[in-house]
Protein backbone atom coordinates (compact mmCIF):
# COMPACT_ATOMS: atom_id res chain seq x y z
CA UNK A 1 0.00 0.00 0.00
CA UNK A 2 2.89 2.42 0.85
CA UNK A 3 3.89 2.46 -2.70
CA UNK A 4 0.61 3.42 -4.38
CA UNK A 5 0.83 6.60 -2.08
CA UNK A 6 3.95 7.43 -3.53
CA UNK A 7 3.28 6.81 -6.86
CA UNK A 8 0.24 8.92 -6.27
CA UNK A 9 2.22 11.17 -4.53
CA UNK A 10 4.99 11.41 -7.97
CA UNK A 11 2.18 11.44 -10.41
CA UNK A 12 1.22 14.97 -10.54
CA UNK A 13 5.06 16.38 -11.41
CA UNK A 14 5.19 13.94 -14.06
CA UNK A 15 2.61 15.73 -15.71
CA UNK A 16 2.75 19.31 -14.64
CA UNK A 17 6.43 18.68 -16.58
CA UNK A 18 4.85 17.11 -19.25
CA UNK A 19 2.37 20.09 -19.47
CA UNK A 20 5.17 22.55 -19.01
CA UNK A 21 7.20 21.04 -21.85
CA UNK A 22 4.04 21.01 -24.07
CA UNK A 23 3.60 24.99 -23.66
CA UNK A 24 7.26 25.81 -24.65
CA UNK A 25 7.70 23.01 -27.79
CA UNK A 26 7.31 25.82 -30.32
CA UNK A 27 9.41 28.24 -28.41
CA UNK A 28 12.65 26.89 -30.28
CA UNK A 29 11.60 27.60 -33.11
CA UNK A 30 10.16 30.76 -32.50
CA UNK A 31 13.69 32.00 -31.08
CA UNK A 32 14.96 30.40 -34.15
CA UNK A 33 12.99 32.12 -36.74
CA UNK A 34 13.90 35.51 -34.89
CA UNK A 35 17.57 35.12 -34.31
CA UNK A 36 18.30 33.85 -38.10
CA UNK A 37 17.63 36.86 -39.90
CA UNK A 38 20.47 38.78 -37.48
CA UNK A 39 22.75 36.20 -37.34
CA UNK A 40 22.38 36.06 -41.47
CA UNK A 41 23.00 40.25 -41.37
CA UNK A 42 25.88 39.54 -39.12
CA UNK A 43 27.59 37.10 -41.66
CA UNK A 44 27.19 39.19 -44.50
CA UNK A 45 28.63 42.04 -42.77
CA UNK A 46 31.79 39.82 -41.57
CA UNK A 47 32.23 38.30 -44.76
CA UNK A 48 32.25 42.32 -47.05
CA UNK A 49 34.29 43.53 -44.32
CA UNK A 50 36.50 40.58 -44.94
CA UNK A 51 36.54 41.50 -48.54
CA UNK A 52 37.07 45.31 -48.22
CA UNK A 53 39.66 44.53 -45.84
CA UNK A 54 41.64 42.04 -48.21
CA UNK A 55 41.69 44.45 -51.42
CA UNK A 56 42.76 47.24 -49.08
CA UNK A 57 45.80 44.76 -48.08
CA UNK A 58 46.00 44.03 -52.07
CA UNK A 59 46.14 47.76 -52.95
CA UNK A 60 48.76 48.48 -50.66
CA UNK A 61 50.33 45.36 -51.45
CA UNK A 62 50.48 47.17 -55.06
CA UNK A 63 51.98 49.65 -54.42
CA UNK A 64 54.81 48.47 -52.48
CA UNK A 65 55.75 46.33 -55.81
CA UNK A 66 55.73 49.29 -58.12
CA UNK A 67 57.95 51.23 -55.37
CA UNK A 68 60.08 47.78 -55.11
CA UNK A 69 60.29 48.12 -59.09
CA UNK A 70 61.52 51.93 -59.22
CA UNK A 71 63.79 51.41 -56.22
CA UNK A 72 66.15 48.87 -57.82
CA UNK A 73 68.43 51.41 -59.30
CA UNK A 74 68.12 54.52 -60.78
CA UNK A 75 67.42 53.15 -64.11
CA UNK A 76 64.43 51.78 -63.24
CA UNK A 77 63.42 54.98 -60.63
CA UNK A 78 63.19 56.99 -63.84
CA UNK A 79 60.85 54.52 -65.84
CA UNK A 80 57.69 55.47 -64.77
CA UNK A 81 56.01 52.95 -66.82
CA UNK A 82 57.81 50.22 -65.23
CA UNK A 83 56.52 51.26 -61.79
CA UNK A 84 53.20 51.51 -62.94
CA UNK A 85 53.05 48.29 -65.03
CA UNK A 86 54.81 46.46 -61.59
CA UNK A 87 52.06 47.91 -59.32
CA UNK A 88 48.59 46.46 -61.86
CA UNK A 89 50.53 43.21 -62.19
CA UNK A 90 50.76 42.79 -58.20
CA UNK A 91 46.97 43.91 -58.13
CA UNK A 92 45.72 41.68 -60.36
CA UNK A 93 43.86 39.84 -57.32
CA UNK A 94 41.67 42.76 -56.76
CA UNK A 95 40.61 43.19 -60.72
CA UNK A 96 38.88 39.57 -60.37
CA UNK A 97 36.09 41.09 -58.07
CA UNK A 98 33.31 43.33 -58.48
CA UNK A 99 35.85 46.48 -59.09
CA UNK A 100 36.39 49.47 -61.78
CA UNK A 101 40.17 47.93 -62.16
CA UNK A 102 43.08 49.08 -60.13
CA UNK A 103 45.30 52.09 -61.08
CA UNK A 104 48.47 53.06 -60.21
CA UNK A 105 50.77 56.42 -60.70
CA UNK A 106 54.11 56.69 -60.19
CA UNK A 107 56.80 59.92 -59.75
CA UNK A 108 60.15 60.06 -59.33
CA UNK A 109 61.05 62.73 -56.32
CA UNK A 110 64.12 63.87 -55.22
CA UNK A 111 65.14 65.75 -51.54
CA UNK A 112 68.32 67.14 -50.14
CA UNK A 113 70.28 64.86 -47.59
CA UNK A 114 70.37 67.86 -45.68
CA UNK A 115 66.52 67.75 -45.35
CA UNK A 116 65.34 64.13 -46.07
CA UNK A 117 61.38 64.02 -45.36
CA UNK A 118 61.27 67.08 -47.72
CA UNK A 119 60.41 65.62 -51.35
CA UNK A 120 60.86 68.05 -54.51
CA UNK A 121 60.56 67.56 -57.81
CA UNK A 122 63.96 65.82 -59.29
CA UNK A 123 64.62 69.11 -61.83
CA UNK A 124 64.59 71.29 -59.08
CA UNK A 125 66.82 69.39 -57.13
CA UNK A 126 69.63 70.15 -58.97
CA UNK A 127 69.80 74.02 -57.97
CA UNK A 128 68.47 73.40 -54.40
CA UNK A 129 70.86 70.44 -53.64
CA UNK A 130 74.31 72.21 -54.12
CA UNK A 131 77.50 70.81 -52.80
CA UNK A 132 78.28 69.51 -49.71
CA UNK A 133 74.37 68.58 -50.21
CA UNK A 134 73.77 65.17 -51.62
CA UNK A 135 70.23 64.48 -53.97
CA UNK A 136 68.37 61.41 -52.70
CA UNK A 137 66.11 59.65 -54.87
CA UNK A 138 63.05 58.55 -53.92
CA UNK A 139 60.10 56.76 -56.02
CA UNK A 140 56.38 57.05 -55.00
CA UNK A 141 53.53 54.90 -56.40
CA UNK A 142 49.94 55.56 -55.56
CA UNK A 143 47.07 52.88 -56.00
CA UNK A 144 43.55 53.29 -56.57
CA UNK A 145 40.48 50.98 -56.90
CA UNK A 146 36.79 51.27 -56.85
CA UNK A 147 35.29 48.12 -55.17
CA UNK A 148 31.69 47.31 -55.25
CA UNK A 149 29.98 45.45 -52.63
CA UNK A 150 28.34 42.02 -52.54
CA UNK A 151 25.33 42.91 -51.24
CA UNK A 152 23.91 46.55 -51.57
CA UNK A 153 22.44 47.82 -48.33
CA UNK A 154 20.37 51.20 -48.77
CA UNK A 155 22.15 53.10 -46.01
CA UNK A 156 25.97 52.30 -47.10
CA UNK A 157 27.64 53.42 -50.32
CA UNK A 158 27.41 51.53 -53.53
CA UNK A 159 31.22 51.46 -54.21
CA UNK A 160 34.21 52.10 -51.95
CA UNK A 161 37.51 53.83 -53.23
CA UNK A 162 40.16 52.19 -51.56
CA UNK A 163 43.76 53.39 -52.02
CA UNK A 164 47.19 53.23 -50.76
CA UNK A 165 50.86 55.18 -51.74
CA UNK A 166 54.16 53.75 -50.93
CA UNK A 167 57.13 56.05 -51.06
CA UNK A 168 60.89 54.15 -51.21
CA UNK A 169 64.20 55.58 -51.64
CA UNK A 170 66.40 54.37 -54.74
CA UNK A 171 69.96 53.29 -53.73
CA UNK A 172 73.00 56.01 -54.84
Amino acid sequence: MPTSKTRDCNRPFPLLLRARVREESGQSLLELALTLPMLFVMLIGAVEFGRLAYASIEIANAARAGTAYGSLSLINAADITGMQNAATQDGLDVTKWKTTGLTATAQELCACSNSPTTLITCTAAATTCVSPVRTLVFVKVSTTATIDPLFYVPLLPKSYVLSSQAIMRSPQ
